[in-house]
């Protein structure tokens, strides 16, 4: 007797193929952000660069897209609550 496991939200290959262009890509965005020496605008470049590419993870790879609303409800106060702790820690910084 076997039993078929459906994947209602499967992918095709292309789209995992494009996410991952995507992701490359992103990544030589922040090597080379590094070489152009943008000082501040550097560090700025860098987190909105690594925000993308972990919100491209999530709802491609972990499947998060198709998950019930709770679940991008959640993940979006968690953004929130981080981005809180990031504008406190920059703006601390900042008056140093």
């Amino acid at each position: 007797m076997e039993h078929e496991i459906e994947h209602p939200h499967v992918l095709s290959r292309s789209a995992y193929v494009a996410v991952w262009a995507a992701l490359i890509c992103l990544t030589g965005v922040t090597v080379g952000s590094h070489s152009l020496e943008l000082r501040h605008l550097a560090i700025l470049t860098i987190m909105i660069v690594a925000t993308v590419k972990s919100s491209l993870v999530l709802l491609y790879f972990m499947h998060v897209r198709f998950e019930k609303p709770i679940v991008p409800i959640m993940i979006l106060v968690t953004l929130a609550t981080y981005a809180v702790f990031v504008i406190l820690t920059f703006s601390d910084y900042s008056f140093r």
